[in-house]
């Protein structure tokens, strides 16, 4: 699908289905809460295949107290040392969590395969442990949704040219990014073979082509709301107090506090 003006779905039904979709992602978190369900949400793909921007969507109305999204920097030196699930799991939600995986422990399966930061045997041993430890997860009741964002190759450069020229998220695009030009091929063997490995019943994986973003997000938002049972849980009833009579309070002089100048009277 061409990433154009004419292939995009319409910005006022997107807006609309958007605005619907979040709010049975309210309810869904309201039922895990209530629930005490543990739900972890996988997004990986490539650099610009959109999963920044549909994990925003997803989060943008849910309570940030009981719904993360974790985006690991880089290892440190002591955690290159540990099993390497193992910083994952300090990550994974207790009763009544969810959290958003902006990429996840697949990175062994992409990006450290393809750049050579991890060896030969440590994506060997990856491939073998992933889908066991994915087991555990989902028989100890966890539930794991696994999305994959696929992009063609014309449409991630032209991403990467937009941010270049932006300056507002020319933050996006690191040397790291610019090579995946470079080994496109490497990384599609490498998915593939991540697919192979890792798309087990007990947690598959789930395309979502993304050329469109807004297509991307509304499908992948829609899918993740149909994989789950949730339904409306009834919040607790509230009623605004009475507001109590005056007992001659008297607000300091305003000239005795420091205030924030009115920038917006110079607009």
């Amino acid at each position: 699908m061409a990433d154009d003006e004419a292939a995009k779905l319409p910005r006022k039904v997107y807006e609309q289905e958007l605005l619907r979709l979040q709010t049975e992602l309210v309810k869904l978190q309201g039922w895990v809460r209530a629930e005490g369900a543990r739900l972890v949400v996988i997004f990986e793909g490539r650099d610009a295949a959109g999963k920044g921007g549909t994990i925003k969507r997803v989060a943008e109305h849910l309570n940030p107290r009981s719904a993360r999204i974790v985006a690991l920097p880089k290892p440190t030196e002591r955690e290159r040392t540990q099993w390497y699930f193992q910083r994952y799991v300090e990550q994974l939600p207790a009763a009544g969590e969810i959290v958003l995986l902006d990429r996840s422990w697949y990175n062994r399966a992409g990006v450290e395969h393809v750049m050579g930061f991890c060896t030969k045997e440590e994506h060997q041993r990856f491939l073998r442990q992933c889908p066991i430890f994915e087991r555990m997860l989902v028989e100890d009741g966890i539930l794991l949704r696994k999305y994959w964002f696929s992009v063609s190759d014309a449409v991630q450069q032209e991403r990467f040219r937009r941010r270049l020229e932006d300056p507002l998220r020319r933050w996006k695009l690191s040397p790291m990014d610019l090579e995946s030009l470079t080994r496109w091929e490497a990384y599609s063997r490498a998915k593939d073979d991540m697919l192979v490995h890792t798309d087990v019943s007990e947690a598959p994986w789930y395309v979502v082509e993304s050329d469109d973003k807004r297509r991307a997000r509304l499908n992948m938002i829609a899918h993740l709301l149909g994989s789950v049972p949730y339904h409306e849980v009834p919040p607790p009833f509230l009623e605004l107090p009475e507001r109590p009579a005056s007992t001659g309070y008297q607000r300091p002089p305003r000239d005795l506090q420091t205030y924030v100048p009115d920038h917006a009277a110079t607009l």
